[in-house]
């Protein structure tokens, strides 16, 4: 028996609120959802929403939007969209309860934060060697 991979991969659509301090969250969440792995490609589809291909066997669609919204994300939360999420976040779950996944794998979410924190400018970087860091 063997399994198609095109079979567990999805295609989804993020939408973003429009009234938001930052205008661009589009091109933000693309860059930032672009190195994760079992996300195969990240498109702006329009001025507020993006469309997210991934492979489910890695990553899903709920922590996708849960690491978007750690970070910052608005993300459109209309009643359409809250039922789209809950059908979407359901059938998930089934489909890798039925292939004997644990759904509550976080260690893709925990990547997504250990990157961003990485890209960011900050001081907590120290340059010098072990052995001068611990040198008193």
């Amino acid at each position: 028996m063997d399994i198609d991979p095109q079979e567990y991969l999805r295609h989804r659509e993020i939408s973003f609120v429009a009234l938001h301090p930052e205008p661009d969250q589009c091109q933000f969440a693309h860059q930032l959802l672009s190195d994760i792995e079992g996300v195969n490609g990240v498109t702006v589809t329009g001025a507020v929403t993006i469309t997210v291909s991934y492979d489910l066997t890695c990553i899903t669609l709920k922590i996708i939007e849960d690491a978007l919204m750690e970070l910052g994300f608005h993300l459109e939360n209309n009643l359409l969209n809250k039922m789209r999420r809950a059908l979407i976040y359901y059938a998930e779950e089934t489909v890798l309860a039925n292939l004997g996944c644990d759904s509550q794998n976080n260690a893709t979410t925990r990547e997504v934060f250990i990157n961003r924190y990485n890209r960011l400018r900050h001081g907590c970087r120290d340059d010098r060697p072990e052995f001068w860091r611990r040198y008193s």
